[in-house]
């Protein structure tokens, strides 16, 4: 099992712990995370983190495809990748029309046609095989459509990276995990029950079957050993289980009940695949109605303790021997932690590596 830390994106300022991310180093964390919403970006702080340690791979959870074009996105991760001997991770996410459509004034447009595109894009620029041709539903190289000049044409990227760069996705749905599985490394679900990889397994083989369909004999079959399953894990070490909850409670009452419309939330929908759907209708219903505290108090302990580490250090090492299972099955290869405790950090390193 791999571990990896969520250092997520910045509330109204902005600071690093450089001291706690050589900590986690120190302790065999392979990777931390950085994000972006609408105010700071993943960028920045993952060349932050980059240029100050010396073992550690960061990653971005997530760059926001609709906020760059493939090719600068392939562009920051070839240089990022180059300058840090291999340790940069792309993680990618379609974000929310909210975001994309609110902040960036872009079409949300079809996130899983760009996802598959965006992917096949950046692998494209980074072999360098040829000069960047594609046709798609979302992009066209070189771009002929309204406004071209005609003077487009396909180019090769001058930087030779000869860095492995892998290239995650940050997906929920049947189509947009099918996706990931055909054309990235790895994917990020927001959270995950271990025990219900089930959830996830159709979606993946058929990812992978269409992944499979036109390799050549000499390429390895695409499996589960080459598709890095690594789930956000909430993790808040403490006496009191139920207040532990609470940061968990706060954070699926917002997403299961408040992240897109009655009839399309994602993860309201994912909440239903999980087992839990009368819950999920009453989530939706206390927060589309403005009753946030009943919706968190809506939030089943059991979905909590499912999906997230929280309690006492006993309790925790508990609920590790799930994870521990469905690292062993294959079902889940890396953990992504939500957590900047150094004592509960410790305490999962010592149970898990």
């Amino acid at each position: 099992m791999k571990l990896g830390i969520l250092a997520g994106y910045s509330g109204r300022k902005f600071s690093i712990s450089i001291d706690a991310i050589k900590h986690a180093e120190n302790l065999g964390y392979e990777s931390i995370w950085t994000a972006e919403a609408y105010g700071s970006d993943a960028v920045t702080p993952a060349a932050w983190i980059l240029a100050q340690t010396d073992r550690i791979k960061v990653g971005t959870a997530i760059m926001q495809m609709p906020a760059r074009s493939p090719a600068m996105a392939a562009m920051t991760a070839m240089s990022l990748a180059e300058l840090s001997g291999g340790r940069f991770i792309a993680g990618l996410g379609a974000s929310g029309p909210q975001v994309v459509e609110g902040w960036h004034g872009v079409p949300y447009g079809k996130p899983v046609s760009r996802l598959r595109e965006y992917v096949q894009i950046m692998k494209q620029i980074f072999a360098r095989e040829a000069p960047l041709s594609f046709e798609g539903a979302m992009y066209n190289l070189p771009y002929t459509g309204s406004g071209a000049t005609g003077l487009g044409k396909p180019l090769k990227s001058i930087l030779h990276c000869e860095e492995d760069i892998p290239i995650y996705a940050a997906t929920i749905t049947n189509n947009g995990v099918t996706a990931s599985a055909e054309v990235a490394d790895g994917f990020f679900p927001v959270w995950m029950d271990p025990d219900k990889y089930s959830v996830f397994a159709d979606p993946i083989e058929k990812g992978f079957a269409l992944a499979n369909a036109n390799i050549s004999e000499e390429t390895e079959e695409k499996n589960l050993s080459q598709f890095d399953i690594a789930p956000f894990v909430t993790l808040v070490m403490g006496d009191d289980i139920e207040q532990c909850r609470i940061p968990v409670r706060g954070m699926m009452a917002l997403y299961i009940g408040g992240m897109g419309a009655r009839d399309k939330n994602f993860y309201n929908d994912y909440c239903k695949r999980l087992g839990f759907e009368d819950a999920a209708v009453e989530i939706q219903d206390h927060y589309l109605a403005g009753r946030k505290d009943q919706a968190m108090a809506a939030v089943p302990a059991e979905l909590i303790d499912a999906c997230a580490l929280v309690g006492p250090a006993e309790h925790i090492r508990e609920q590790l021997q799930r994870w521990k299972t469905a690292g062993a099955q294959g079902h889940v290869s890396n953990m992504l932690l939500g957590s900047q405790d150094p004592a509960a950090l410790q305490l999962v390193a010592e149970e898990m590596l």
